[in-house]
Protein backbone atom coordinates (compact mmCIF):
# COMPACT_ATOMS: atom_id res chain seq x y z
CA UNK A 1 0.00 0.00 0.00
CA UNK A 2 1.19 3.03 -1.00
CA UNK A 3 2.22 6.43 1.66
CA UNK A 4 -1.01 7.99 -0.03
CA UNK A 5 -3.78 5.08 0.16
CA UNK A 6 -2.36 4.57 3.96
CA UNK A 7 -3.26 8.38 4.71
CA UNK A 8 -6.61 7.59 2.65
CA UNK A 9 -7.42 4.43 4.30
CA UNK A 10 -6.62 6.39 7.73
CA UNK A 11 -9.04 9.35 6.91
CA UNK A 12 -12.30 7.01 5.72
CA UNK A 13 -12.08 5.31 9.43
CA UNK A 14 -12.05 8.29 11.66
CA UNK A 15 -14.29 9.39 9.23
CA UNK A 16 -17.10 6.56 9.79
CA UNK A 17 -16.26 6.50 13.31
CA UNK A 18 -17.46 10.27 13.89
CA UNK A 19 -20.86 9.13 11.26
CA UNK A 20 -21.34 5.93 13.43
CA UNK A 21 -21.08 8.18 16.60
CA UNK A 22 -24.34 10.20 16.28
CA UNK A 23 -24.33 12.14 19.63
CA UNK A 24 -20.74 13.57 18.55
CA UNK A 25 -22.09 14.34 14.94
CA UNK A 26 -25.88 16.21 16.12
CA UNK A 27 -23.83 17.51 19.32
CA UNK A 28 -21.59 19.56 17.26
CA UNK A 29 -23.94 20.90 14.36
CA UNK A 30 -26.94 21.43 16.85
CA UNK A 31 -24.77 23.98 19.87
CA UNK A 32 -24.00 26.33 17.09
CA UNK A 33 -27.12 26.21 15.46
CA UNK A 34 -29.28 26.05 19.16
CA UNK A 35 -27.22 28.86 19.84
CA UNK A 36 -27.83 30.44 16.42
CA UNK A 37 -31.40 30.44 17.68
CA UNK A 38 -31.57 30.74 20.92
CA UNK A 39 -28.59 33.86 21.50
CA UNK A 40 -29.19 35.22 17.92
CA UNK A 41 -33.23 35.58 18.15
CA UNK A 42 -33.23 37.03 22.23
CA UNK A 43 -30.26 39.98 21.53
CA UNK A 44 -32.18 40.91 18.51
CA UNK A 45 -35.74 40.89 19.94
CA UNK A 46 -34.98 41.60 23.16
CA UNK A 47 -31.68 44.09 23.71
CA UNK A 48 -31.83 45.55 20.20
CA UNK A 49 -28.33 45.61 19.13
CA UNK A 50 -27.79 48.76 16.68
CA UNK A 51 -24.27 48.04 16.64
CA UNK A 52 -24.79 45.08 13.98
CA UNK A 53 -26.07 45.80 10.53
CA UNK A 54 -29.93 46.21 11.14
CA UNK A 55 -29.72 45.25 14.57
CA UNK A 56 -29.94 41.88 12.85
CA UNK A 57 -27.92 39.87 15.44
CA UNK A 58 -28.66 36.44 14.33
CA UNK A 59 -27.60 37.41 10.98
CA UNK A 60 -24.36 38.39 12.66
CA UNK A 61 -23.66 35.31 14.66
CA UNK A 62 -23.50 32.95 11.92
CA UNK A 63 -19.76 33.53 11.16
CA UNK A 64 -18.60 32.82 14.80
CA UNK A 65 -21.26 29.62 14.85
CA UNK A 66 -19.54 28.46 11.87
CA UNK A 67 -16.24 29.06 13.83
CA UNK A 68 -17.68 27.36 16.68
CA UNK A 69 -18.10 24.07 14.99
CA UNK A 70 -15.05 24.12 13.37
CA UNK A 71 -13.29 24.09 17.08
CA UNK A 72 -15.97 21.77 18.89
CA UNK A 73 -14.91 19.17 15.70
CA UNK A 74 -10.44 19.49 15.64
CA UNK A 75 -11.56 19.13 19.87
CA UNK A 76 -13.53 15.48 19.18
CA UNK A 77 -11.60 14.62 16.50
CA UNK A 78 -7.99 15.04 17.73
CA UNK A 79 -9.21 12.71 20.81
CA UNK A 80 -9.57 10.07 18.63
CA UNK A 81 -5.61 9.82 19.24
CA UNK A 82 -6.36 9.21 22.80
CA UNK A 83 -8.83 6.44 21.84
CA UNK A 84 -6.49 4.36 19.58
CA UNK A 85 -3.54 4.97 21.99
CA UNK A 86 -4.98 3.20 25.04
CA UNK A 87 -6.24 0.81 22.79
CA UNK A 88 -2.96 -0.13 21.47
CA UNK A 89 -4.30 0.47 18.50
CA UNK A 90 -1.84 3.12 17.59
CA UNK A 91 0.91 1.32 18.45
CA UNK A 92 -0.13 -1.38 16.19
CA UNK A 93 -0.37 1.15 13.39
CA UNK A 94 3.05 2.74 14.07
CA UNK A 95 4.74 -0.41 13.62
CA UNK A 96 3.64 -1.11 10.27
CA UNK A 97 5.75 -0.46 7.54
CA UNK A 98 4.47 3.20 6.63
CA UNK A 99 6.52 5.34 8.88
CA UNK A 100 4.96 7.47 11.78
CA UNK A 101 4.73 10.64 9.48
CA UNK A 102 2.41 8.71 7.21
CA UNK A 103 0.01 7.96 10.30
CA UNK A 104 -0.03 10.55 12.01
CA UNK A 105 -0.60 12.73 8.58
CA UNK A 106 -3.98 10.58 8.19
CA UNK A 107 -5.48 11.23 11.10
CA UNK A 108 -4.67 14.71 10.95
CA UNK A 109 -6.32 14.70 7.88
CA UNK A 110 -9.04 13.10 9.00
CA UNK A 111 -9.30 15.68 12.32
CA UNK A 112 -9.23 18.93 9.22
CA UNK A 113 -11.74 17.16 7.14
CA UNK A 114 -14.86 16.39 9.70
CA UNK A 115 -14.26 19.84 11.03
CA UNK A 116 -14.44 21.51 7.82
CA UNK A 117 -17.32 19.42 6.52
CA UNK A 118 -19.37 19.78 9.75
CA UNK A 119 -19.01 23.68 9.75
CA UNK A 120 -20.40 23.78 6.08
CA UNK A 121 -22.98 21.50 7.55
CA UNK A 122 -23.99 24.60 10.07
CA UNK A 123 -23.36 27.09 7.34
CA UNK A 124 -26.05 25.29 4.75
CA UNK A 125 -28.06 25.29 7.31
CA UNK A 126 -28.12 28.55 8.21
CA UNK A 127 -28.29 29.85 4.86
CA UNK A 128 -31.36 28.05 4.28
CA UNK A 129 -33.15 29.62 7.74
CA UNK A 130 -35.23 32.88 6.02
CA UNK A 131 -34.64 34.27 9.08
CA UNK A 132 -30.99 34.51 8.14
CA UNK A 133 -30.37 37.79 5.78
CA UNK A 134 -26.77 36.98 4.93
CA UNK A 135 -24.84 39.44 2.48
CA UNK A 136 -22.98 37.71 0.28
CA UNK A 137 -21.29 40.87 -0.70
CA UNK A 138 -19.09 38.72 -3.35
CA UNK A 139 -21.73 36.74 -4.70
CA UNK A 140 -23.36 32.95 -3.84
CA UNK A 141 -20.20 31.18 -5.24
CA UNK A 142 -17.45 33.13 -4.67
CA UNK A 143 -18.71 33.58 -1.03
CA UNK A 144 -19.24 30.02 -0.68
CA UNK A 145 -15.95 29.30 -2.01
CA UNK A 146 -14.05 32.18 -0.08
CA UNK A 147 -15.88 30.51 3.26
CA UNK A 148 -15.05 27.09 2.61
CA UNK A 149 -10.76 28.15 2.29
CA UNK A 150 -11.13 30.06 5.57
CA UNK A 151 -12.73 26.84 6.80
CA UNK A 152 -10.22 24.59 5.77
CA UNK A 153 -7.53 27.09 7.21
CA UNK A 154 -9.12 27.24 10.31
CA UNK A 155 -9.47 23.16 10.48
CA UNK A 156 -5.93 22.94 9.52
CA UNK A 157 -4.73 25.70 12.54
CA UNK A 158 -7.47 24.22 15.34
CA UNK A 159 -6.42 20.89 14.93
CA UNK A 160 -2.96 21.70 14.48
CA UNK A 161 -3.23 22.90 17.96
CA UNK A 162 -4.69 20.36 19.46
CA UNK A 163 -1.85 18.01 18.24
CA UNK A 164 0.30 19.82 19.86
CA UNK A 165 -1.73 19.62 23.19
CA UNK A 166 -2.01 15.95 23.09
CA UNK A 167 1.07 15.66 22.61
CA UNK A 168 2.15 17.25 25.98
CA UNK A 169 -1.21 15.97 27.80
CA UNK A 170 -1.38 11.93 29.18
CA UNK A 171 -5.68 12.02 29.74
CA UNK A 172 -8.25 12.32 28.13
CA UNK A 173 -9.88 13.91 30.59
CA UNK A 174 -7.06 16.45 30.97
CA UNK A 175 -6.80 17.25 26.90
CA UNK A 176 -10.68 18.15 26.78
CA UNK A 177 -10.13 20.58 30.03
CA UNK A 178 -7.16 22.19 28.44
CA UNK A 179 -8.86 22.79 25.40
CA UNK A 180 -11.82 24.53 27.38
CA UNK A 181 -9.46 26.38 29.02
CA UNK A 182 -7.93 28.09 26.51
CA UNK A 183 -10.21 27.68 22.79
CA UNK A 184 -13.37 29.24 24.72
CA UNK A 185 -11.74 32.52 25.73
CA UNK A 186 -9.94 32.45 22.24
CA UNK A 187 -13.63 32.26 20.77
CA UNK A 188 -15.29 35.10 22.94
CA UNK A 189 -12.59 37.86 22.24
CA UNK A 190 -12.44 37.02 18.27
CA UNK A 191 -15.11 38.87 17.16
CA UNK A 192 -17.28 35.52 17.18
CA UNK A 193 -19.86 37.38 19.56
CA UNK A 194 -19.16 41.05 19.30
CA UNK A 195 -18.22 43.57 16.79
CA UNK A 196 -14.42 44.32 17.50
CA UNK A 197 -14.75 48.32 16.20
CA UNK A 198 -16.16 49.58 19.32
CA UNK A 199 -14.02 47.84 22.20
CA UNK A 200 -11.82 49.23 24.31
CA UNK A 201 -8.59 49.46 23.43
CA UNK A 202 -7.17 46.17 25.42
CA UNK A 203 -9.41 43.82 24.61
CA UNK A 204 -8.44 45.25 20.42
CA UNK A 205 -4.90 44.29 21.28
CA UNK A 206 -6.24 40.88 22.62
CA UNK A 207 -8.44 40.44 19.39
CA UNK A 208 -5.93 41.33 17.23
CA UNK A 209 -3.47 38.80 19.14
CA UNK A 210 -5.92 36.15 18.67
CA UNK A 211 -5.42 33.72 15.62
CA UNK A 212 -8.98 33.04 15.76
CA UNK A 213 -10.19 36.78 15.11
CA UNK A 214 -8.78 36.62 11.83
CA UNK A 215 -10.95 33.39 11.06
CA UNK A 216 -14.01 35.00 12.12
CA UNK A 217 -12.94 37.99 9.51
CA UNK A 218 -12.60 36.40 7.09
CA UNK A 219 -16.16 34.18 7.38
CA UNK A 220 -18.15 37.83 8.11
CA UNK A 221 -16.17 39.42 4.94
CA UNK A 222 -17.58 36.29 2.94
CA UNK A 223 -20.91 35.58 3.84
CA UNK A 224 -22.07 38.34 6.09
CA UNK A 225 -20.40 41.93 5.89
CA UNK A 226 -21.04 44.44 3.08
CA UNK A 227 -17.25 46.02 3.63
CA UNK A 228 -14.21 44.77 3.41
CA UNK A 229 -13.95 43.68 7.74
CA UNK A 230 -12.08 44.50 10.23
CA UNK A 231 -8.73 43.53 9.31
CA UNK A 232 -8.98 43.09 5.45
CA UNK A 233 -8.94 39.84 3.44
CA UNK A 234 -5.39 40.19 2.87
CA UNK A 235 -4.43 40.06 6.53
CA UNK A 236 -6.86 37.68 7.45
CA UNK A 237 -5.53 35.02 4.55
CA UNK A 238 -1.45 35.88 5.74
CA UNK A 239 -1.85 35.38 8.79
CA UNK A 240 -4.10 31.86 8.84
CA UNK A 241 -2.11 30.30 6.20
CA UNK A 242 0.92 31.10 8.24
CA UNK A 243 -0.25 29.87 11.72
CA UNK A 244 -2.54 27.15 10.20
CA UNK A 245 0.17 25.26 8.39
CA UNK A 246 3.19 25.70 11.28
CA UNK A 247 0.93 24.60 13.64
CA UNK A 248 -0.37 21.51 11.79
CA UNK A 249 2.99 20.63 10.78
CA UNK A 250 4.61 21.27 14.60
CA UNK A 251 1.69 19.39 16.16
CA UNK A 252 2.94 16.22 13.82
CA UNK A 253 6.38 16.92 14.75
CA UNK A 254 5.44 16.53 18.79
CA UNK A 255 3.90 13.36 18.56
CA UNK A 256 6.60 10.50 20.12
CA UNK A 257 7.61 8.33 17.05
CA UNK A 258 7.34 11.10 14.76
CA UNK A 259 10.21 12.49 12.70
CA UNK A 260 10.64 14.16 9.92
Amino acid sequence: MSALAACGALLQRDVRAVLRSRSQLYSTILLPLMLLAILGTGVSQGLDPTLVRDGDYATFLVPGMIAMAVLFSSTFSSASYYRDRDSGLMRVMLASPHSPRVILLGKALAGVSIGGLQALAVLAVAAAIPAIDLEWQHGVIPGIALAAIGIALLALLLNGFAQVVASRIRTMQGFHLVMNLVLFPLLFFSGAFFPLEDLPAWLKVLATANPLSYGVDLLRVAIYDDGSGYFGLPLDFAVLTALAFALFAWGLQRHPGYHW
